[in-house]
């Protein structure tokens, strides 16, 4: 035992004495510990990090405010940069319904949190950690500590409301995560009258899709083989004629095969009899086509094409807002199939649909011989070959001129307003994202290295607000007692209920996204995994992303306005 004391007592100075290693431990206990799941449920890497942060600063241990900074404005940049073009494109142009929705949701939460702090008592720490918590929205904990820190407070009295702060929030964010996804996967769909499946199926039908999946008849395709008889009746049309016989379909002849001669189908080519041509379309259309006058071969070169998939970035004008059925008749598409869409900060999956429309900053998988896909990717925007270097020197100078932005204070009836240092990187990061989706050129920050900024700067923020924090945990869970944690659940439970009610009676949003919509505008990615799960379809992501952009915005800014308001 006396061996034991001692080695404890020297892990305990060798923490004190070196802060960066109690630091990257409690990240190396919180962060697995936050993955575990039970039936789909987590508390999340956050809220174990800083649990764990607050365990290990029970030894007292004090880590500089600056180690903090420095990596939330990372991860402040990094959530700027993935949901700038959806931002942009929500705020300014057809997305407005859905960003109004979650300016409203965003505003509800708000005023509840203020409302139960002015109700209950609480102070600004506590108030701020409310807010932070209910929302888990862990960029607004960020700027309530650096709008707190910025109120002219004496060392103490500021530390002990930032421990406050810290409080608030573990006791608020796990719940916080949870609620969303029992609120909208149990009660939405009980509550609004909505089955989700069904409703799903009839929106992918009126999109054009089969209701059978999402949209998958529509992309999935084949390529075959064919020997054009005498009797065929592709026989003395064009390759332009020929694609267009198996209307509703779409298909596309590649190549021709005439005697020793490999030829490319070009739109004038005028086919005879004895040509092998491969053709690419939907099963049921080659079936259609190719029913009588043609016989299959199995041609191993003119059946080779490549299966990986081209990404590319949609950045060209002529395409934004464009169905992919409109898109499908433009000559640049010729040749080439879709089998995915990815949109947003988190590169949900769209569903493809016929009538699904595309958007500048989507993320386009396509497939078809390389000549083709070359042909089009110019048209369509850029090849989405992010190199693997990060463009350092725009990152940096972003988030200097967006912490310079964020420096001036301004007084208005003797309280001061700021957009703040950390508010003003945020915007920096939406303005590097939007320019980065328009200007291949601008800024690459590749995705591994934006995950790492989000997930590893966040977590060693929360675990240094933890650890400072450690020491006044014990005795802000014993001043406020369960209170704290009741009172965060219905900050997290009202408006959410409340925003589904609005989504469905007021918005009018379609049943099939409403929930969508109610799980971007409250940042829950979880809740929107467990819809799609759900309802068996991709549909509810079309709700999402607008929302989730907007909201994960405005959350964030509430962190200074709660602070400004108590």
């Amino acid at each position: 035992m006396i061996v034991s004391q001692e080695i404890l007592d020297w892990l305990v100075t060798a923490l004190r004495n070196n802060p960066a290693i109690a630091l990257f431990l409690a990240v190396a206990i919180g962060y697995p510990v936050g993955t575990l799941s039970y039936r789909g449920l987590s508390i999340g890497t956050v809220a174990a990090t800083l649990i764990a942060g607050l365990i290990v600063g029970q030894f007292d241990i004090q880590i500089s405010s600056n180690v903090a900074t420095v990596f939330f404005l990372l991860f402040l940049f990094a959530i700027g940069y993935r949901v700038g073009p959806q931002f942009v494109r929500g705020v300014a142009q057809d997305g407005a319904p859905q960003a109004l929705f979650a300016v409203i949701v965003c505003a509800m939460m708000l005023g509840t949190a203020y409302g139960v702090a002015r109700l209950a008592g609480y102070d600004v720490g506590y108030g701020a950690g409310l807010f932070s918590g209910a929302a888990t929205s862990s960029a607004a904990l960020g700027l309530s500590t650096s709008a707190i820190q910025g109120l002219g407070l004496s060392p103490d009295a500021a530390r002990a409301m930032v421990g406050s702060l810290s409080t608030a929030f573990a006791m608020t964010y796990i719940f916080g995560t949870i609620g969303p996804i029992l609120i909208l996967s149990q009660l939405g769909p009980r509550l609004l009258r909505i089955d989700l499946p069904a409703a799903c199926r009839a929106y992918e039908k009126r999109m054009g899709g089969t209701g059978n999946s999402s949209g998958s008849a529509w992309h999935h395709y084949i390529m075959r083989t064919y020997r054009l008889l005498d009797d065929s009746p592709q026989v003395g049309k064009r390759v332009d004629e020929v694609e267009t016989m198996g209307s509703p379909g779409r298909c596309f002849l590649d190549q021709i095969r005439r005697g020793e001669q490999l030829l490319a189908a070009h739109e004038g080519t005028v086919l005879k009899a004895g040509d092998i041509v491969s053709v690419a379309g939907t099963r049921s259309t080659l079936r259609r086509m190719f029913a009588a006058g043609a016989e299959e071969v199995e041609d191993r070169e003119m059946l080779a094409i490549p299966l990986g998939g081209v990404d590319i970035v949609v950045t060209r004008r002529a395409f934004d807002g464009k169905t992919l059925a409109e898109l499908a008749q433009m000559e640049p598409t010729h040749g080439i199939f879709l089998t995915r869409i990815r949109r947003g900060a988190m590169g949900d999956d769209i569903p493809i649909l016929p009538q699904t429309t595309v958007h500048r900053g989507d993320v386009l998988t396509v497939v078809g011989r390389p000549q083709r896909i070359r042909a089009s990717t110019g048209a369509i925007g850029r090849a989405d070959f992010s190199r693997e270097e990060t463009d350092v020197p725009a990152m940096f100078m972003m988030i200097v001129v967006g912490a310079l932005i964020g420096v001036p204070v301004l007084t208005l009836g003797g309280v001061p307003l700021t957009l703040s240092i950390a508010g003003g990187v945020l915007l920096a990061g939406i303005a590097s994202g939007w320019l980065r989706s328009v200007h291949p050129t601008f800024g690459n920050v590749p995705n591994p290295v934006v995950w790492f900024m989000n997930a590893v700067g966040l977590n060693l923020f929360i675990a240094v607000i933890g650890i400072n924090a450690g020491p006044s945990f014990v005795s802000g869970v014993r001043d406020v007692g369960m209170s704290l944690f009741l009172w965060g659940m219905l900050v997290t439970s009202l408006p959410l209920i409340l925003a589904m009610v609005l989504g469905k009676y007021v918005f009018r949003f379609d049943d099939a996204v409403v929930l969508g919509c109610c799980a971007g505008a409250s940042a829950s990615t979880a809740a929107l995994g467990l819809l799609t799960d759900q309802a068996k379809s991709q549909v509810p992501t079309l709700g999402y992303t607008i929302p989730y952009a907007v909201s994960n915005t405005l959350l964030t800014i509430g962190g200074i306005l709660i602070v400004s308001l108590l």
